[in-house]
């Protein structure tokens, strides 16, 4: 066998790339920022906060750092082979086609899902904000619902550079909330500011005044207990949930071997400050413990309550603006992302019915995937109308999510294959110590995995994924064997 440990340039891997190289720099940094920042850190970090207090910083970085190396790990692989439309592709490579198999349409099937929650998110949040001003859009969802999806299908088909700028302006409109949070509580902090006891969106608040007492004052790691500390980091897992999303854009990225190790080089730095950063800002206006939840035990947007303690009550539109971003953002990222993968999977079908949807239109993207993925999530308003299978919806949609933990570990086992297989190249964009830091990702994957047994409503998609697993991964790997014996 002879060794192939050399770079080749990516004119000579991308002979089979039928896709356009038409994201630039700019375009994949913000990529890369937007998909670090989703609706769980707008709308989910009131439930984190109220789990842990203050001591959920630690969480996030912790959480942040393994990312961080799983995404060293798929910018190794894809700096190796930057013609590769996903990275799934590693895992069949050299884990064998029952593992790619499992990997590919588990996380394509994830993708679908989490696209129809998303889209379920935006309508829910549309009726949710404009009944404040008694107006009722809700038998009007499913068209708000369709609206959305109808636009962002056309995004992604005029063509990649089309996407790419959508996105960079979804991601301007995030930073720029979150940096104006931060800001306004440095101000408040610097000027001692006191604000008056108020009704809030939590019900009538004591008066109070922002600065670091509110975040030191009896700190504990573990407030509410070490089971709801362990919890914790189920949540702030599922909040960095699709940040490996930048490894499907190389692609169609010009110069991808000198754009991607800076995207993702910065995720650590993305992640103090828009995590790490907006959070502190939360908790130095807002007490920990004024984060409770409401009645049928949902939590409202943090970033609301900041506002308002600030005296700034119109800043709940501009926080909606913005949670309506960050979802379309999800979705428009999801179906570019969805598209790519199923044009993967079909290209490696054996199904000629399959194969149909692994062609490009004349404008180099995926189209047929593309509206296959879109005409699937736009089951999501019928499947909510039918109260039996919405029930069955939730359920097998938790699960999905639990299913990624078995993808990522997997990505992990396929990184670790490549260093020791004569693919390697010593001169790429390196994983530091991988040995050992590809042991404590894949540890650390597996304990996020333990912690769904912990609450009630996990425990059940817990079970779901290992069902999953156990059924569709077996199927997968039984038919390799066949096909290796005919």
């Amino acid at each position: 066998m002879t060794n192939n440990n050399s770079l080749k340039s990516v004119e000579t891997l991308d002979k089979e790339n039928h896709m356009e190289r038409a994201l630039s720099n700019r375009h994949v940094q913000f990529i890369a920022i937007g998909g670090t920042i989703g609706t769980g850190l707008f709308l989910g970090s009131g439930k984190s906060l109220s789990l842990t207090g203050p001591s959920i910083i630690f969480v996030y970085i912790a959480v942040g750092v393994i990312m961080f190396l799983l995404m060293r790990a798929i910018g190794e692989l894809m700096y190796r082979d930057p013609s590769q439309h996903t990275f799934i592709n590693f895992i069949n490579k050299y884990l064998g086609d029952g593992w790619g198999k499992f990997a590919g349409w588990s996380y394509w099937i994830v993708l679908m899902l989490v696209g129809m929650t998303e889209i379920t998110a935006v309508s829910t949040y549309f009726v949710t904000f404009f009944s404040t001003f008694n107006i009722d859009l809700s038998q009007w969802k499913w068209l708000i619902e369709l609206g959305f999806l109808v636009a962002l299908t056309t995004v992604n088909l005029i063509a990649v550079k089309a996407f790419g700028e959508v996105e960079f302006w979804f991601s301007m409109i995030k930073i720029t909330l979150i940096l104006a949070m931060i800001v306004t509580a440095i101000v408040m902090v610097v000027i001692g500011f006191h604000y008056p006891a108020m009704q809030t969106i939590h019900g009538a608040s004591p008066a109070g005044h922002a600065g670091f007492d509110n975040l030191l004052n009896n700190f504990s790691f573990a407030p509410n207990g070490w089971l709801a500390f362990l919890m914790s980091f189920q949540m702030v897992f599922f909040a960095y949930e699709m940040i490996e999303f930048v490894g499907v854009t190389v692609s169609e990225t010009k110069n991808p071997r000198e754009v991607l190790p800076k995207a993702v080089n910065q995720i650590i730095a993305r992640v103090l400050i828009f995590y790490v950063g907006a959070l502190i800002a939360i908790m130095l206006i807002v007490p920990w413990t004024a984060f409770v939840p409401h009645k049928d035990g949902s939590f409202s947007s943090p970033f609301i309550l900041v506002f308002q303690y600030a005296g700034l009550n119109w800043a709940a539109g501009l926080v909606f603006f913005v949670v309506i971003t960050a979802a379309s953002s999800a979705l428009n990222s999801l179906l570019y992302s969805a598209g790519r993968h199923l044009y993967q999977l079909a290209q490696e079908s054996d199904s000629a019915r399959i194969q149909k949807f692994g062609k490009v239109s004349g404008r180099k993207v995926p189209a047929r995937a593309i509206l296959l993925s879109a005409a699937l999530i736009v089951l999501s308003p019928i499947i909510n109308a039918i109260p039996h299978i919405s029930g069955a919806f939730v359920l097998f949609a938790s699960a999905s999510s639990a299913v990624i933990i078995f993808i990522y570990i997997l990505t992990m086992i396929a990184h670790r294959r490549y260093r020791a297989s004569i693919d390697f190249i010593p001169n790429g964009f390196i994983m530091p110590a991988h040995k050992v830091t590809g042991a404590i990702t894949i540890a650390f994957f597996a304990f996020v995995y333990i912690t769904l047994f912990i609450a009630d409503d996990t425990r059940i998609p817990a079970f779901g994924g290992l069902i999953w697993l156990a059924v569709f991964g077996g199927y997968c790997l039984w038919h390799e064997k066949r096909m290796k014996q005919i």
